[in-house]
């Protein structure tokens, strides 16, 4: 079963919701806001994507913290700064059985699409 990861207000969410919808893709939406997120969570989704792509860094949320918060980032503390602000984890995470994706730009539409059909 696909899980697709993200918060429900989200332009970027609504758009992959809509899009799934009109394909007749079944899934499950978890809402980081309604339904939480965790340092064990966003480990198995930066082991798998890569802490740097994970973390939303062209946001409004990152750019009110402070600049002590944003220096000599790591995957540690990318997580942490990600769980108490869940704003800051990109949207969405793909995930179908053990492997994960990341995004919906158009340019990555098609290859979600042929992801999904294996």
């Amino acid at each position: 079963m696909l899980t697709l990861y993200g918060i429900k207000n989200c332009d970027t969410m609504k758009k992959a919701m809509k899009w799934l919808d009109a394909e007749s893709i079944a899934y499950e939406f978890h809402d980081y806001r309604k339904d939480g997120i965790d340092a064990k969570m966003l480990s198995a989704f930066s082991n798998a994507l890569g802490w740097e792509a994970l973390l939303n860094t062209r946001g409004t949320t990152w750019r009110k913290l402070d600049d002590a918060e944003k220096a000599n980032m790591n995957e540690s503390k990318a997580i942490d700064l990600m769980v108490a602000n869940d704003a800051l984890v990109k949207r969405p995470v793909w995930q179908q059985g053990g492997e994960y994706r990341l995004g919906f730009a158009a340019k990555d539409q098609t290859g979600i699409a042929e992801w999904l059909k294996n």
